[in-house]
């Protein structure tokens, strides 16, 4: 049985669920070794096609699930206050 990690949704604040912590850590570290620390930030195509490179092929081969992931960890950052989602279109990331 894999460990779980309990995640927040900016869309659905005090409201957790439970996910595989060792895909959850390897996204949230693949994200914040490629989300600039400033605005403009990058599109979520941007950040998942950068973090890719950045995952273990243990977990995710191919870059399977990378873009389920790649949302799971950025709504958790932006409820968690790590991440700011700019008011453009397509949305831009980045760090605080």
């Amino acid at each position: 049985m894999s460990d779980k990690i309990a995640v927040e949704n900016i869309n659905t604040l005090g409201k957790t669920t439970n996910v595989d912590k060792a895909k959850y850590t390897a996204m949230k570290d693949a994200m914040l070794a490629t989300l600039p620390k400033a605005a403009p930030g990058m599109t979520a195509k941007e950040v998942k096609e950068a973090a890719k490179v950045h995952l273990p092929e243990e977990l995710f081969p191919g870059g399977a699930t990378a873009g389920w992931w790649q949302k799971c960890v950025q709504l958790d950052l932006e409820a968690k206050g790590l991440v700011i989602r700019e008011d453009t279109k397509p949305l831009r990331f980045h760090q605080v």
